[in-house]
């Protein structure tokens, strides 16, 4: 017995799907030439073609902060469904060849990708066993052309991207939005963080006279208070991070870690609780 619904019945429309059954895959076979034509299928498969119109699972904010020496950057480690914390163990800051970080806001699928063919780049560098291997100016070109060719052909990676690395001795801190546009900053924030980390960033630089007068410990405590500011105030963060530290000597990753936090100022806020 056929219980397949466009086949209930006769007469049938070979133009008309009125049960919406087309494509399936297993009647891939069935689709008449006609039905692919008035639904604008792309693809041999009977599937259309189409592009991510919104990010799905996301992850929020990424900072980053020049100090003497190296460049220091933050992320925290949850992938949001929409607005459920969906995934609490997500590492959003990967390295890329010897002395670069590349750390992710937006759509994670994205970032996987972009992941790949960065890696994909390492690999044909490596390969070419010359002695020489990309430098972060070089990857964030690159990263840079990806980014604009995506967007020209209205199909986004939905991601802003934030590169730290060092390079013949100087620290480097760019990032690249979704559209392809590239600017390089002493200190970078994606996401909510441009709104709340940023101003605190930009203070501790002013106020100490400038990347050079801040120290490794200095960057680390500078993070740490900007990501609990991150935390207190935007829904789509978690108080679990990584900071990531890019230095002349190379790059260190650190463990998950979080901040001590002190709620009990909310219990004086009218309508909080009970």
């Amino acid at each position: 017995m056929d219980l397949f619904p466009t086949n209930w019945g006769n007469p049938r429309s070979e133009d008309v799907d009125n049960y919406n059954t087309y494509p399936v895959a297993s009647h891939i076979a069935k689709v008449p030439h006609s039905v692919t034509q008035i639904a604008g299928y792309g693809h041999s498969n009977g599937h259309p073609t189409s592009h991510t119109q919104q990010p799905v699972v996301t992850g929020t904010s990424v900072l980053g902060i020049k100090y003497k020496g190296g460049v220091m950057m933050a992320a925290d480690n949850l992938a949001s469904y929409g607005s459920l914390a969906r995934f609490r163990d997500v590492e959003r800051l990967h390295q890329v060849a010897d002395y670069t970080v590349i750390g992710a806001s937006g759509d994670i699928s994205d970032f996987q990708y972009v992941k790949h063919l960065l890696d994909s780049q390492m690999i044909k560098e490596y390969q070419a066993d010359d002695g020489h291997t990309l430098a972060t100016p070089n990857i964030y070109e690159y990263l840079w052309r990806v980014m604009y060719n995506r967007r020209s052909k209205m199909n986004p990676l939905w991601n802003t991207f934030v590169l730290g690395g060092v390079h013949k001795g100087e620290s480097f801190l760019g990032a690249i939005d979704l559209k392809g546009t590239p600017y390089q900053s002493p200190s970078i924030a994606t996401g909510f963080g441009s709104h709340l980390a940023q101003p605190i960033l930009r203070k501790e630089l002013e106020t100490r006279g400038g990347e050079q007068n801040i120290s490794e410990e200095d960057a680390v405590e500078i993070l740490k208070k900007s990501m609990k500011v991150l935390f207190y105030r935007d829904a789509r963060s978690m108080n679990k991070f990584q900071l990531a530290k890019i230095t002349a000597e190379g790059v260190t990753i650190s463990e998950p870690m979080s901040v001590e936090t002190e709620w009990a100022f909310a219990e004086k806020i009218r309508g909080y609780g009970a």
